[in-house]
């Protein structure tokens, strides 16, 4: 009798549409799509060789029920140009999504996506991670706000955010933040977050490796003691620079800079094994 396959839950970095070095890293890991189940990190599209091939794929599996995604920065970059409050650039590499036949259907579909998910009882995933002022049950409550603007029947709820989505202020979080500026902050903290200050105070300026010089006062999020760590492990993409370091036995990045000619990651849950493949497109 044959002995019956170990489920498993593997999380997957910036894809980027970088479509070839995911099918390449799904073929290394040797998803099984009756048994196995595939958590993204985000940033599912731009700057890669073919986004709409990458986020076809990906909605395919979300909608079988055998992959979740979180959205990322780019992700949300998508929205606002293909409800034409950003303009379009070409570094994004995202015309041919926006060009699809079936465009309209993929960006309410994207726009339904969560900005943070609990892969198991002991795990968090967002994009970017989570700042050390926030416990993970704090993280998901906030992220839910922002969901259900982006996600709203309406179309003009989440393009008025959308409008109001772009900007570095306000920098610092505070129970008393109300309207966009609240909704703004949270989805930078989710999204765009690097570094930090001790109260938990964003720069944004910095996308470099750890070993480069940061502007003064400021951290990598993760050096700070976190809440969210006494009870989750934090599984983030976003930071090229790191690709795929593990900061700890807490704090796991899967960003392995496969867009930029490096790696795609898969991290398996399970075991906390990595597995990488060069991108075959560069």
């Amino acid at each position: 009798m044959a002995c019956d396959k170990i489920r498993y839950n593997y999380v997957i970095g910036d894809v980027q549409g970088c479509f070839e070095a995911l099918k390449a890293l799904l073929k290394e890991i040797q998803f099984d799509a009756d048994q196995d189940f595939i958590w993204f990190a985000g940033d599912l599209v731009a700057r890669g060789e073919n986004s709409i091939g990458a986020l076809r794929f990906i909605k395919k599996l979300v909608d079988r029920g055998v992959a979740a995604t979180v959205l990322g920065n780019h992700d949300l970059n998508l929205l606002a140009v293909a409800r034409g409050i950003k303009v379009l650039k070409d570094k994004d590499k995202i015309d041919d999504v926006i060009h699809a036949l079936e465009s309209d259907d993929l960006i309410d579909w994207l726009r339904k996506q969560p900005l943070c998910l609990f892969p198991n009882e002991h795990t968090i995933l967002t994009h970017a991670g989570i700042p050390s002022i926030w416990t993970a049950e704090q993280a998901a409550t906030l992220a839910k706000e922002v969901e259900v603007v982006l996600s709203d029947d309406d179309f003009t709820v989440m393009d008025t955010f959308l409008k109001e989505m772009y900007g570095s202020e306000p920098n610092l979080w505070s129970d008393e933040l109300t309207g966009n500026a609240r909704l703004r902050c949270i989805t930078n903290y989710l999204t765009r977050m690097r570094l930090t200050d001790t109260e938990g105070r964003l720069e944004f300026s910095f996308k470099d490796s750890l070993d480069e010089s940061m502007p003064e006062g400021f951290q990598p999020w993760f050096e700070f003691d976190s809440k969210a760590t006494k009870t989750h492990q934090i599984v983030f993409g976003h930071w090229a620079a790191l690709q795929g370091k593990t900061i700890n036995e807490c704090i796991q990045n899967v960003d392995g800079g496969a867009v930029w000619g490096h790696q795609l990651i898969a991290y398996r849950l399970e075991d906390k094994k990595s597995f990488a493949v060069d991108n075959p497109a560069m």
